[in-house]
């Protein structure tokens, strides 16, 4: 089953599938997208998420971006997914009505894994009825429309869901504001901005502020996340671009070469060439 809306006119998508690995490469928009990943399975199902193995298990959801390198090859059961681009509902924009980002989107920190608490596995199943039926539908002017109010209370449910689960209960909204804002702020300037301090500064709060607040939120330091995004993003260059080692390291910000090498050796226990040799038998 594949649905999609879609408007050539401002290359807009929203798109419903119940298998992704068959239907990824079938909309009319295949870059750019943003997903919802959704096991209805009653057994594990297998994916990979910038080549890492993701056990996505029975009733539970995962968020990507474009940003990340999904692969299906390993996934052996159907998968739901929601799929959308900027052009159909940009999140950044509507953050105040879904307050998503930095949690379900664009965050610096685990993958966000969600799952639905078998009290509210109606409310899912009601609502994925509901888009079924909207896209059933005969299109009209307002079926986009439609579409993105589903596609918001889908979202929002999904955040409330990611703050109960992936964040300590001991933290306020404005706390969580704040780890919100830091995520997607490294997400966008990892490459320019290495300090804590620059951040701190765009949050309008001290560093140690930031830090006392990490340490309730996780084991990680704010310096270690923006060192490891930027990790990550050496890694992805190195396994899905066709970029040399010195080409990459000034993407990242780095003056010399030498220093990148020195730097992912430190972060992966590999050089970047190490790296890119592993990565090629891998795949």
């Amino acid at each position: 089953m594949k649905f999609e809306f879609h408007d050539a006119k401002i290359g807009s998508l929203f798109a419903l599938t119940d298998d992704i690995k068959v239907n990824e490469n079938r909309f009319s928009y295949t870059k750019g997208n943003i997903t919802i990943v959704w096991n209805r399975n009653t057994v594990p199902v297998r994916l990979e998420v910038d080549d890492l193995e993701v056990v996505l298990f029975p009733g539970q959801l995962l968020t990507t971006t474009y940003l990340q390198h999904v692969s299906y090859k390993k996934t052996e059961q159907p998968l739901t997914a929601f799929l959308f681009n900027r052009e159909f509902y940009c999140i950044v924009d509507h953050d105040s009505e879904v307050s998503c980002n930095g949690i379900l989107f664009f965050g610096t920190q685990d993958l966000p894994i969600i799952q639905i608490p078998v009290d509210q596995e109606r409310k899912f199943n009601t609502l994925y009825e509901v888009f079924v039926d909207e896209f059933s539908t005969p299109r009209d002017n307002i079926q986009g429309d439609m579409l993105q109010m589903l596609l918001k209370r889908l979202i929002i449910i999904c955040t409330r869901l990611a703050k109960q689960q992936l964040i300590v209960k001991n933290l306020d909204n404005d706390q969580i504001d704040i780890i919100r804002r830091f995520n997607v702020l490294v997400d966008t300037n990892f490459k320019s901005k290495r300090k804590v301090g620059d951040y701190a500064d765009m949050l309008f709060k001290s560093p140690k502020t930031l830090s006392n607040l990490f340490a309730i939120y996780n084991q990680k330091t704010p310096q270690q996340i923006i060192l490891e995004r930027v990790a990550l993003e050496a890694k992805r260059l190195i396994s899905f671009s066709d970029k040399q080692n010195q080409e990459i390291a000034f993407e990242l910000g780095f003056n010399d070469p030498a220093h990148f090498s020195r730097f992912f050796k430190k972060m992966t226990s590999y050089s970047p060439t190490e790296f890119r040799a592993i990565s090629t038998i891998s795949s």
